[in-house]
């Protein structure tokens, strides 16, 4: 995962490698869809691997005819969508877990809806406490 944020490759680099134009990745950076790193002094820009794959997922959503804002808000969507997919990784597995050290100390009893009573009702005709059926 180290390598895929490690910010290495310069503007102009980062551009070809994401087949547009320099200029264009300075416009996502001022609209917040991309936050490069920056050297020392902050003067130069530096794009990760991370990076590039952004800019392609732009690139992806303005062919299929989305503005900045549109681009912007779906990027947040699915990376809010993968915290959470994470998460429910997460409580599965502890879940999971859980249940596995809950049966083997139950000694395999199982717990579950059992009916108390069935019933039908036919229209017309109400039961009653001395029909023979119940």
């Amino acid at each position: 995962m180290k390598m895929e944020t490690q910010a290495l490759y310069i503007i102009s680099v980062a551009a070809e490698l994401a087949g547009m134009h320099p200029q264009t990745l300075r416009i996502y950076e001022r609209r917040g869809l991309l936050q490069p790193a920056r050297t020392a002094g902050g003067k130069q820009r530096r794009y990760s691997n991370a990076d590039i794959a952004r800019l392609r997922r732009i690139a992806e959503l303005a062919e299929l005819g989305m503005n900045l804002e549109g681009i912007r808000q779906v990027m947040a969507l699915e990376i809010l969508v993968a915290q959470l997919q994470t998460e429910v990784a997460l409580l599965q597995d502890q879940l999971a877990h859980a249940s596995s050290a809950h049966s083997s100390s139950a000694s395999q009893t199982r717990y579950g809806l059992v009916p108390l009573h069935q019933s039908v009702t036919v229209f017309g005709r109400r039961p009653s406490i001395f029909d023979q059926e119940r």
